[in-house]
């Protein structure tokens, strides 16, 4: 993996922007790798040709940015005038090509980021697992011959990353799907507070969740590329003092049923902060209890993506995912009444949980409690949904809560990939991709992926 800043100091050394993204299509359309399973769609001609202008700009003194001619790749939802937005379903393939670029896409076609094309995901963004029936599913980079998952809903937009297909990836992050294949394939992923970064153009799941966000080597290229996305300054990433740094450690739910592999990587992470002045501190924070009560009908992503679905269903409901279907149609089980009862309750979650959050600078927590399965060891229902309820469990915590949350990996070179998760409050996003920065530079044992 290369970062975007070393690439972006390769080019302003004269370095050329066509080798970039040739070098990230060649991998693409290598057959002993994962591109055909990474990617829905490829724009090599489109990718090459912004690649030359760039490079004439550069030569000029014109470039729009540093990031100028630094290949990204798109999750199959978001907007690309004069193509089809899927989602990664077949119920929308034949759906209208979009008019427009999504915002998001514009931001960083503006910056000169260049896509190479659109990554797989799990169909409509509703599942942690990144299983996808219809197109194929891109394996996690650990094991390959094990063929394990690479987490989802974004799933192909972590594999191209740690593949080198693309230097930064867009996602989006309604329950973890930026922060989960993130930790599966040993990157980073940042879901920023939700409303920083427009979802215009975006197809939803649950729009009171839904956010956009990176997945790239280190919590600086995310920063980086979050800063586009929001339409903000450049990140003054200077890492915060680790030095009397508070970071709460929830025991309610949190840490239940680890898997050894990430309880062991997990506590050696937190001792390493503990060596460098971090305090950790154990806080009960009993309120996440709650959580499984409060979303019993299941939750807001039910019922709002059934309200979005409900028309195509009617058309298209064999084309559909089941497994994917029977999440949707969940949201039949709630009312007008149940709804408004579920805005109110996460009004009042986020108030209390607020209350005690407040005085430490950040949760901290496994991102995801176990290690990738195989994908032939979630093939049978129940355990699809066992393992996607586990996979899902801390990260969705932070999109109910409205805060941010960023993932590192954790693990050691040649170990199982894991990931510890750092949850900000709400609108503080810079400050945590600050703390995240300090954090990474213990905690990660990937120093290619932070070098440059």
């Amino acid at each position: 993996m290369q970062t975007i800043a070393k690439a972006a100091a390769h080019l302003a050394a004269g370095g050329k922007s066509r080798a970039l993204i040739e070098e990230s299509l060649a991998r693409i359309s290598d057959k002993a790798g994962e591109g055909a399973r990474t990617f829905l769609k490829v724009d090599a001609e489109q990718a090459i040709a912004a690649a030359d202008f760039h490079d004439r700009m550069r030569a000029h003194g014109a470039a729009p940015s540093r990031f100028a001619g630094i290949p990204i790749s798109l999750k199959d939802l978001f907007d690309v005038a004069g193509e089809v937005t899927a989602a990664g379903s077949l119920a929308l393939r034949e759906a209208p090509p979009a008019a427009h670029d999504a915002p998001v896409v514009a931001r960083l076609r503006a910056a000169g980021f260049v896509p190479v094309g659109r990554t797989h995901m799990t169909e409509f963004a509703f599942s942690g697992i990144g299983v996808n029936p219809h197109y194929g599913t891109p394996l996690c980079p650990y094991d390959r011959k094990s063929a394990r998952i690479p987490g989802g809903s974004s799933s192909g937009a972590a594999v191209s990353i740690v593949d080198g297909m693309a230097l930064g990836a867009l996602g989006t992050d309604t329950g973890g799907s930026c922060r989960i294949p993130a930790a599966f394939c040993g990157v980073v992923g940042f879901k920023p507070t939700a409303w920083r970064v427009p979802t215009q153009g975006v197809f939803p799941l649950s729009p009171s969740l839904d956010s956009v966000g990176p997945i790239a080597a280190s919590v600086e290229c995310c920063a980086m590329l979050d800063a586009v996305l929001a339409g903000e300054p450049p990140a003054d990433l200077t890492p915060f003092p680790l030095e009397g740094l508070r970071l709460g450690l929830p025991q309610t739910v949190v840490l239940d049923d680890l898997d050894p592999a990430v309880a062991q990587a997990f506590e050696r992470a937190l001792n390493g902060l503990r060596d460098k002045g971090g305090h950790i501190v154990d806080i009960a924070l009993r309120e996440l209890g709650e959580l499984r009560a409060i979303n019993a009908k299941g939750g807001l992503a039910a019922a709002e993506s059934y309200a979005i679905h409900r028309p195509l269903i009617a058309k298209a409901e064999k084309l559909y995912d089941p497994r994917v279907l029977v999440r949707i149609l969940r949201g039949r089980e709630q009312d007008a009444a149940d709804y408004i009862d579920l805005v109110n309750a996460r009004a009042d979650f986020i108030r209390r949980v607020g209350a005690i959050t407040s005085s430490y600078d950040a949760l901290v927590m496994p991102t995801v409690a176990l290690v990738p399965p195989r994908v032939a060891d979630v093939e049978a229902d129940e355990v699809y949904r066992r393992v996607n309820m586990l996979v899902l469990r801390n990260t969705g915590i932070a999109n109910f809560l409205d805060g941010c949350a960023i993932s590192i990996p954790c693990h050691r070179a040649g170990e199982a990939p894991v990931g510890l998760m750092l949850i900000g409050e709400h609108n503080a996003d810079r400050r945590l991709l600050s703390i995240a920065a300090a954090v990474e530079q213990v905690v990660s044992p990937l120093e290619s992926a932070r070098a440059g």
